[in-house]
């Protein structure tokens, strides 16, 4: 029987409308349902361990994917902004269920997904790579595993729909852009052992009203708060962040 779906197998066939995978498939490979535009729905079999970058991108019908369990990683675009994430720009995708076993969210995986409201990540991620869920502006409300120790550059970028983030312990960097344009975002509690907040990292966040930063924030770098007219960042008294929030001209209270 088949046990794999080659590169590029489907690539551009826009008039697929449905598949089933056979059981005894182990891998789809890169690119294999590229921009299958008509696709609505795919069934994954257990069995499939391996999920190749692009195999689904642009498909841009297709409502739900259930992976099965036994995949561990759903690969991410090889170059910088040159995307070709496992699921980029699947605009009509409303949910997604990540199995245990995942470990990596590569980058650019959920890229441009418009419409999905809802997203499990289970306990086991480590690693959610830059621009995975950006642009996601439906995404309502997502949380981080423990585990998981930086918020890459962008990975929530544009995400205007997002009401609540839980950051977990264990995460010591907030990358560039992580949250810019998150313009529904309320409250934010960045936990202790952080250490950096990159540059623009929640520009543009109109509604945000307050931000905890603990004692061992030590870099906050330019323009991390821009376009937060309501905001109010509390933390310790003496902290790196009451400084910053001074020299910027944010409100202050302590924490």
């Amino acid at each position: 029987g088949v046990t794999m779906i080659g590169d590029a197998a489907f690539d551009g066939c826009s008039s697929l409308t449905s598949v089933v995978i056979s059981e005894g498939v182990t891998k789809i490979g890169f690119g294999a349902f590229r921009d299958c535009s008509s696709l609505t729905s795919v069934v994954i079999p257990k069995g499939v361990t391996k999920i190749g970058f692009g195999a689904f991108r642009g498909c841009s019908s297709l409502t739900s994917v259930v992976i099965p369990e036994g995949v561990t990683e759903i690969e991410g675009g090889v170059i910088h902004r040159c995307g070709d994430g496992t699921f980029e720009d699947c605009s009509s995708l409303t949910s997604m269920v990540i199995p245990k076993g995942v470990t990596k969210i590569g980058r650019f995986a959920f890229y441009g997904c418009s419409s999905l409201t809802s997203v499990v990540i289970p306990e086991g991620v480590k690693e959610i790579g830059i621009f995975a869920f950006s642009g996601c502006s439906s995404l309502k409300s997502v949380v981080i595993p423990e585990g998981v120790t930086e918020i890459e550059w962008e990975v929530f970028n544009g995400c205007s729909s997002l009401t609540s983030v839980e950051i977990p312990k264990g995460v010591t960097e907030i990358g560039q852009d992580a949250f810019s344009g998150c313009s529904s975002l309320t409250s934010v509690v960045i936990p202790e052992g952080v250490t950096e907040i990159g540059m623009n990292a929640f520009n543009g966040c109109n509604s945000l009203t307050s931000v905890v930063i603990p004692e061992s924030v030590k870099e906050i770098e330019y323009q991390t708060f821009e376009d937060c007219p309501k905001l109010t960042i509390h933390a310790p008294a003496g902290s790196y962040a009451e400084k910053y929030a001074k020299e910027n001209g944010i409100p202050f209270e302590v924490k």
